[in-house]
Formats: C-alpha cells, structure tokens, sequence
C-alpha cells in the first residue's frame, strides 16, 4: 500500500474516532508492529496522543475494513482495465468510492456474470432498437422494431426484438450506479418491513404471533427485533419483504417513478411513452427492488449484530470485571434434583481439597444426611462463603445452605447465588480435563461455581465467552465477529486487571497482552519446574518469551512478595528508571515510597519527564504508586433473595424484592430474583427521569430493588420496575409479546424465555404504548 494511500486511511479513521490524523497513523504503526490494544492504551500514550483503548479498539475494526476496501478498489480497477472499459471519469468514480456496497455499485455493469437476455439481445443486434426508442419515443415501437427482425438472430418477430430492447434497458438501468445508490438512500430512509405468516405455520410459529402481519420502517426498527425477524424467516414461519412505504401499492408506484425521473422517461403521450414506462415498471420489480431488499436487508443485519455484539461485550465485561470476594474457602454447590447436588471445596488459593454429592431433594429428600456432609466439610476447611448456582433445584439449595449455616457457628459465613452460565461448558472441556483429570465431570462444575466467587475474572475467562449466555440474540450474528468482539473484551478486562504471574492459570495467561497460548503453557511450566517467579526479569527465561514478548506483556504481570517491589504494580519494567528518578528526587527506598499518598501526591510528573516518557506516563506511574497492583473491581457485596420466594408462582403483584441484574439490552434489564426466571423492568421503568441506553443507570451484576407489576406464570413471565412507587396496572390480556431473553444456550443446555414489560401505570403505559414490540 502506498504511502498516500495509508495516510488517508488513517485521516478517514481519525475524523471517525475523533482524533488526529498523526495518533492514528501512529497507533496503526505500532499495531502493524505486533503491538496489542492494551498495551498501546496503557503504555504508549505518548506515541498515540493518549488514545484509549475505546478508540484503539474502533480503529482496529475500521482499519480492517477500510483495508479490505482498498484491496477490492484494486481488484475492481484491474479486472475492468483487462477488459479495456477503464476510463479516467470510471476510475476517478472507483477511487472516490467511500464504502464497499458504492464500490460494488460501480463495478456491477463490469462484472463477469453468465450471459444474460441482455447480453443475447445486444448479440441480436437491438441495442440499436433499445436506443432509438429511449433517444426519440414519438416512434411507433412495433414500426421500429419491424426493421430489426431477423430470423437468423433469433428475431422471428417485432414483439421478438422489442423484448430484447426491453431487456438491454432493463439491465443497462438495473446496474446504473447513481440510479442504485439513489434508490438504495431513498429506500433505507422510506422503506417499510412487511412481515406476514407463512401459511399453516401459525400454531408452529406461536411465538413470533406478533409479527404475523407486522410493518414497521426499516430505518427506525431496533436492532432486536429486526434480529427475531430474520430468525422467523431462517426458520420458515414468517415471510419478510421491503416495500418502499406504508402504502405499499403507492409505494412501488413512486419507486418505479424515480426510475423513470432518473432515466429521462416521461408520459407525453409519445408512441413509445407507455413502452418506456412499462420498462421502468419491470426495472424496479425484477432488477432493482430485489437488489435492493438483499443489500439493505444485509446492510440493516450487519448494524443490528454490530449492536447485538456490542450489548452482548458490554454484558460480558461488566460481568467479568463483578466484585470478586477474594482469597476464602469457598463451598461450592451445583444444585440438581434426581442426579443430587454436587459439592467442592476450594480453599483460599482457589485449590480443590474435597468434593461430595448430596441428595437432599426429591426423590431421595436426605435433608438431614445431607447438611450433615456439608456441616463437616466446612468444619474441616473453615469454609467461609457457599456459592450455590442458580440453575435447577437452586432456591431449594439456598434453603439448604441457609439451614447449613444456622446450624454452623462459623462468624460472617455468607451464602450466595451465582450465575452457572457456561459451567458444563467448562466441565467437559479438554480444559478441564487437563485441570482435573481425576476428578469427576460433573464435580468439576461445582469446582467452577466456588472458583468464580473467588474471582470471576480468573475463572470465566476458562469458558469460550459465547457460552457466557449474556448476550441479545447471540446465535443470530456472524459468529465469527462475535468470537472476535468477545476476545476482545476478555482480553481487555483481563490486562485492566493484571494478573499474578505465580497463581494465574494458562487460560488466564493466555489472555495476557502479547501471551500466546503456548507461551503461557511455558510459563506455568517454568513455574512448576523452577518455583515461583521471583521477578518479572525471570519470564525472559521462559522458552518462545522473547524481547518482543516480554515488552508487551511484563507490565500485566504481577510479581507479589518479589525481588523488586515495583513487580507487584502495573508499572512497565522499561519505566523503572522513572521511578529512579523519583527516588533520587525523594530521597528514599521504594518500599518507602509506595503507599505514601502525601508525599507523591506533592510530585510534579513534569520534573521526572524525558524522550520517552512524557507527562501521561509519569503520571500513571505516581497514581500506581501510591496504590500499587489496585483492582478496578468493585468491593464485593451480594444480593439477599426473599425467604420464601423461590417459585414464580411465589410471586405476588406489588411485592419489593432485591435481585442481580442478569443481562441488559437494548430495551431494558433483566433481573434474577430468585425464582428460576428472571424478570423484565423496561426501559422506562428503569429510572424517574428518562433513559436513553439501559447501561447508562444499571450494568449486569448490580445489586437493585425491584417491585413487582405483572406476573403472568402460565408464560413465565415477570414485569418489574425499579420505581418503587410505581403501581401495577389493572388485570388485562396481553395483546403484543415482550421480548424474550435470548437463553438458548445459557452454557449448560437450558432453554428459557425473558420476561413481558406491561404498563405500571399512566407514564409507564404511554411508553409502553410507543415501545411495546422492543
């Protein structure tokens, strides 16, 4: 690529990320050096201009597609300059193309296609017909056509070569540029969907009932529910069309209307008028509308799965960066009923020292046996916090470990549901089986449910983040953007945080800025070999840690009661002179140093500076300093579900309960409240004032009060709203479905559906009212 050519990629990228043109050609220079995302956000803010990793991120997907495009543009211009059509105003409009759909506008006429009625007709001949009618239609057609009859061509008839002309037209407008990215522009912003059932599906299709005869603008449909369309028509019960307006007759009228504008067609009362018109006719029924339908339906798919992805991202890393409750022993509980329920301990290193199975619900009912196995378990390890999963037998579970710890004198033990999403995942992976060889598959869940109260992070990131299951139709995307977008995240949660280099696992190390899978492998070979690492220079012992690989990686690592105090902090090794510096400036050792607010706090960054660490670095490392190896997480608190609701039939209008928020999206949050469904509370329950993205007031783990407005057991479904004083709104029938919660795969195989958002009073019934398919 040349030189110019990348500049003005990087000038395009800029305006979008807003920044200039200099930190994006400079973050995409140290990108094409090997460079990650979080090290460049963390370490290189000199170089970028301080750019984070929001927008390192974007400019990394940006750069990907705008570099395909140029790869394309060249493709294009070299195939139509083989075929000797490539003109200087053609490739002035090929280099001015700004997006891949312009692109392929202009190359449609050019590209190799299997011969076309067209193509047979200009074969004939008619070519000339079709533009002595379209030049001067005050000619009779019939009349003109007779001279071009020709039986040897193929051309037996007038009516013959007039479709021949028709055809040449057809596909000459068909495949105008401007013509379709007018249309393209004007159908996007008029267009309406029309969904209707497909016949004899309606019993099938029961759940999409709401879109058996649906129209809504294609411009303003959300992403959500444009994505359950297109599951309906994947899956045959609905079919779906474009038509340009709500009056769909009008509509096409006024569509093949700017054909004719466009092409120069007017109804004079000319000979040839109606021909012309009926050409513009078929034009837009059989060339462009379907065109057209494809693209914008494709273009209309992709920004849905890029706000699917995004909504399923932002879920994956609030609940990847959740409180975790640190170094204790930990009982973990995978509840089940005929198969019992299996128990680990893990002690405060996250070790497994002991694991059970315990049938204390139906049919076995051994309640008293079986608090008896877990009383001298946690009598034996000191067990100081019981995770139970929330899935099947869960609430039963609680009431166990409930019972449990009123009958065990252990101070501050705490019981607590968390999610198991993904945990048989784990269990059967090769993973696993590599972790736990000897242990049990369904014990290992277990094993994950304890872990994962102990640090979310460390354990999660063990599960291929898709079967998290916090995501808004997530089997509905482009799996491999999704995969992508979620790596992504992991790996930027994981380098906010660090990781200890002596306790983390491969599968934690691996996602390390610059740590392949093999190299982490070596590192905790290393380790096990040697001991524990005694600082960060050691890891250059490593085998395939090179240079290279340690630059980006060493300042994610952490180094706890090392040779070197500054190991234990987000400080890069390459900035130890820095802190030499500040020393010498202080006068005083670092253990001295670290940890005293007053006297950092009283540094000026511009008295430590130099070539290559500027005022940003100098400033981050005063703020490690004073608290080294902080964790971005919050402080660990969990939720207290209500004694004796456990069942939604439990559930009562009006009552106030405390939950977790499950997973947001883009029409409100759901809710765990403890009874095996989670609840809905609507956008517009959400807040007193108004809110525009759930995530702006609630994200996935946090800790809310909740009321009670509608409970429809039969569909299993649960309305909720954060307005405490809202009040439930009278008996009615549901005339539209609530959106479903997407748990197709919530990682062990349940399927369930979310939960409806009806009205909770005036206000809340008019919003409903105008969002009540979201």
């Amino acid at each position: 690529m040349s030189p110019q050519l990348a500049r003005q990629i990087a000038s395009t990228i800029a305006a979008e990320i807003g920044a200039q043109a200099a930190q994006a050609q400079a973050a995409i220079a140290l990108l094409d050096e090997g460079a990650t995302v979080p090290f460049i956000a963390r370490y290189r803010k000199e170089v970028t201009g301080g750019l984070d990793d929001t927008q390192l991120r974007n400019l990394e997907t940006r750069l990907v597609y705008l570099r395909e495009l140029e790869d394309r543009r060249a493709a294009v211009l070299s195939s139509i300059a083989e075929q000797g059509q490539l003109t200087d105003a053609l490739r002035a409009e090929i280099e001015a193309a700004d997006s891949k759909s312009r692109l392929e506008d202009l190359y449609l006429p050019y590209k190799p296609k299997r011969r076309t009625k067209a193509q047979i007709a200009r074969e004939a001949g008619l070519e000339p017909l079709a533009d002595a009618l379209l030049g001067d239609p005050t000619q009779v057609p019939e009349d003109c056509a007779a001279r071009f009859v020709d039986a040897d061509k193929g051309v037996d008839e007038a009516k013959a070569a007039l479709d021949g002309a028709r055809w040449i037209l057809m596909e000459r407008w068909g495949e105008d540029a401007a013509l379709v990215g007018e249309l393209r522009a004007w159908l996007h912003e008029v267009g309406v969907i029309r969904a209707r059932v497909a016949e004899g599906k309606e019993t099938e299709g029961a759940k999409y009932r709401d879109y058996f005869d649906h129209r809504e603008s294609l411009a303003r449909i959300p992403s959500h529910r444009l994505l359950a369309l297109f599951r309906a028509r994947r899956e045959e019960i609905l079919f779906i069309d474009l038509d340009p307006g709500t009056d769909a007759d009008a509509g096409h009228v006024l569509a093949e209307g700017r054909v004719a504008h466009h092409v120069g067609v007017r109804a004079q009362g000319r000979p040839a008028d109606k021909w012309l018109q009926d050409t513009c006719r078929l034009t837009w029924k059989a060339k462009l509308h379907l065109h057209l339908l494809f693209d914008l339906f494709s273009q209309a798919r992709e920004k849905a799965e890029a706000e699917a992805i995004q909504v399923f991202g932002d879920n994956l890393k609030d609940l990847l960066l959740s409180a975790p409750a640190g170094p204790k022993a930990v009982l973990g509980l995978d509840p089940g009923l005929r198969t019992g329920v299996k128990v680990a301990v893990v002690d405060r290193t996250g070790k497994v020292v002991e694991t059970a199975t315990i049938f204390p619900h139906e049919p076995r009912r051994q309640w008293d046996q079986s608090l008896a196995v877990l009383h001298a378990l946690c009598a034996r390890h000191g067990v100081e916090l019981i995770a139970i999963g929330n899935g099947t037998a869960s609430r039963e579970t609680d009431k166990l470990a409930g019972e449990l710890i009123a009958r065990t004198p252990v101070a501050g033990m705490q019981k607590l549901v968390v999610s198991e999403a993904g945990a048989s995942v784990y269990s059967a992976s090769e993973l696993a089986a590599k972790e736990f060889p000897n242990l049990d598959v369904t014990l290992r869940g277990a094993v994950s449910i304890a872990r994962r109260l102990q640090d979310p992070l460390a354990e999660l990131v063990k599960i291929e983040p898709k079967a998290i299951g916090v995501g808004q139709y997530q089997h509905d995307v482009d799996q491999y953007r999704l995969a992508r977008a979620l790596d992504a995240r992991v790996e930027d949660c994981v380098n906010a945080v660090g990781v200890d280099v002596n306790t983390a696992s491969a599968a934690l190390l691996t996602r390390v800025s610059g740590l392949s899978s093999t190299v982490a492998e070596n590192i905790v070979e290393y380790r096990d070999a040697n001991g524990a690492f005694k600082n960060r220079k050691t890891l250059l012992k490593v085998p395939r840690l090179g240079e290279k690989t340690f630059e980006q990686c060493a300042g994610f690592l952490r180094i706890a009661d090392g040779d070197q105090p500054l190991d234990a902090s987000s400080v890069h090794p390459e900035a130890y002179p820095v802190v030499a510096r500040i020393l010498e400036k202080c006068g005083c050792e670092v253990k001295q140093l670290i940890g005293d607010a007053a006297l950092l706090r009283g540094l000026k960054a511009e008295q430590f500076t130099d070539t290559q660490f500027g005022v940003p670095t100098v400033r981050d490392i005063l703020k490690e300093l004073e608290k080294p190896g902080r964790d971005p997480r919050p402080e660990f608190k969990a939720a207290r579900f209500a004694d004796g609701v456990e069942d939604i039939k439990d559930l009562k209008v009006g009552m106030i309960l405390e939950g977790v928020i499950s997973n947001v999206a883009a029409f409100g949050a759901f809710v765990d409240i403890g009874v095996h469904q989670d609840g809905l509370i609507h956008i517009s329950a959400l807040a007193d004032k108004y809110v525009k993205d759930p995530r702006d007031v609630v994200k996935s783990g946090d800790i809310v009060k909740v009321r009670v407005l509608e409970v429809d057991v039969q569909r299993k479904r649960i309305a909720l709203t954060r307005r405490l004083d809202d009040t439930p709104p009278p008996a009615r029938e549901h005339k539209r479905d609530a959106p479903t919660r997407d748990k197709r795969d919530d990682g062990r195989g349940a399927r369930a559906t979310g939960a409806a958002q009806p009205p909770a009073n005036n206000a809340l019934a008019a919003a409903f009212a105008r969002a009540k398919r979201d």
